[in-house]
């Protein structure tokens, strides 16, 4: 009989986004065991107990509310707790709200022994995924954040509806802070292999730049407008990091826009953002360096500098 590693996923946070990991995660049969951990116990136990109520619908896995000490065996820890973005608060508001928060929880982890790869989910999550690199003294490329695979998948989505084609046949990126200065990359975007650009050249095409910057706007002010209907955003993310988890565990060499550590990359150093990178059973292999326009390079050295002027005060 062959014999096979048990895959062990935490998420620290039980809340929306957590919860709704969790959902999607046993629906895609993702990890073997799943442990939620929360400062509220009860509502960890209630969620756990109410998945694997599920269980019977999907394949064999085995959930339960635990304590940090679980996090010692688990190959991914995915922290989402933190105070949420309120109506009209913009994600870098949360930023020492957040990073007190996640002092506690990284050394927690750590303090078990863990030694896998974290997942950073909670906002500002640039700068978050930066404090807890230096936090948890882990290698930059088992610290990840989930970037900007948010907005580029919202700006896949709008594409895809704008041009009616499947969405998993838009290959477009937002890069940058997940938040206000984020920017889409035109000069690479494309509709199965061929280039948006070469759509609004085509005089018989409807595509113009005007729609598209405003696709992009809807795509960056997304949160704002979701949260203004029901408070909070969760079920996009959580899809996002399953994707990740998937990545990660099935050891996929899949290319997402996540925050990473630049180290020379984008001509930029010693700052987290969201960039298209190659993410493996050892979490980001390395990052994926587009060739930007001048205007991009820009907007992108923009993004980088605010993000910097917030950590460098961490």
């Amino acid at each position: 009989m062959s014999w096979k590693k048990t895959t062990r996923v935490a998420v620290i946070g039980a809340g929306f986004v957590g919860s709704s990991f969790a959902y999607a995660a046993l629906n895609q049969g993702v990890a073997d065991e799943l442990v939620l951990i929360d400062l509220n116990q009860q509502k960890a136990e209630g969620e756990a107990m109410d998945l694997n109520h599920g269980v019977p619908f999907t394949r064999p896995m085995t959930i339960w509310a635990g304590t940090y000490a679980d996090t010692e065996q688990a190959d991914i820890v995915i922290i989402t707790a933190g105070a949420n973005q309120g109506p009209g608060e913009t994600r870098l508001d949360l930023v020492e709200k957040n990073v007190a928060i996640f002092e506690s929880i990284v050394q927690d982890v750590m303090n078990v022994g863990f030694d896998g790869i974290i997942l950073v989910a909670t906002n500002p999550v640039d700068v978050l995924s930066f404090a807890t690199w230096r936090m948890s003294g882990l290698e930059p490329g088992r610290v990840i954040g989930s970037g900007t695979i948010l907005d580029t998948a919202r700006l896949r989505y709008l594409l895809s509806d704008y041009f009616q084609v499947d969405a998993r046949n838009v290959h477009a990126s937002i890069v940058g802070e997940h938040g206000d200065t984020a920017l889409p990359v035109w000069s690479h975007a494309a509709i199965g292999g061929r280039f948006i650009s070469d759509y609004v050249k085509d005089e018989n095409h409807y595509a113009n730049w005007e729609d598209l910057e405003q696709l992009f706007v809807q795509a960056r002010e997304a949160a704002y407008d979701i949260i203004e209907r029901k408070q909070a955003t969760y079920y996009g993310i959580a899809m996002g990091l399953v994707r990740l988890t998937q990545a990660i565990l099935q050891d996929e060499n899949a290319v997402l826009t996540v925050s990473v550590l630049l180290q020379q990359e984008y001509g930029e150093d010693n700052v987290y953002i969201g960039v298209p990178a190659i993410v493996n059973g050892d979490g980001v292999r390395e990052v994926v360096e587009l060739p930007l326009s001048s205007q991009e390079e820009t907007k992108f050295k923009h993004s980088v500098n605010v993000m910097k002027n917030i950590t460098q005060a961490l």
